[in-house]
């Protein structure tokens, strides 16, 4: 049996708790600790994934440009902008 774990805490008292309007199956647990309820896990674009800001991040911490940080990880560099 494959057991779900939130990504921001490690919980594993998680729930379905529906779809997006694009398929992916959202899940919810309640844990007082943690700041989030819902997530999901297949996510469609990879900007959208929770690492996706602290990636950038530290990219741009170590001195490539933000059309090396696109390439590499594969975003388009209005993303890099504004994240």
């Amino acid at each position: 049996m494959l057991f779900v774990k939130c990504p921001y805490c490690g919980s594993v008292k998680v729930v379905k708790f529906g779809k997006h309007p694009n398929g992916a199956q959202r899940y919810a647990y309640h844990n007082e600790e943690c700041s989030r309820s819902i997530f999901q896990l297949d996510y469609k674009y990879r900007t959208c994934e929770p690492r996706a800001k602290f990636r950038i991040l530290e990219m741009a911490i170590n001195g490539p440009g933000v059309r090396d940080i696109a390439r590499v990880l594969n975003m388009s560099t209005d993303v890099v902008i504004v994240e």
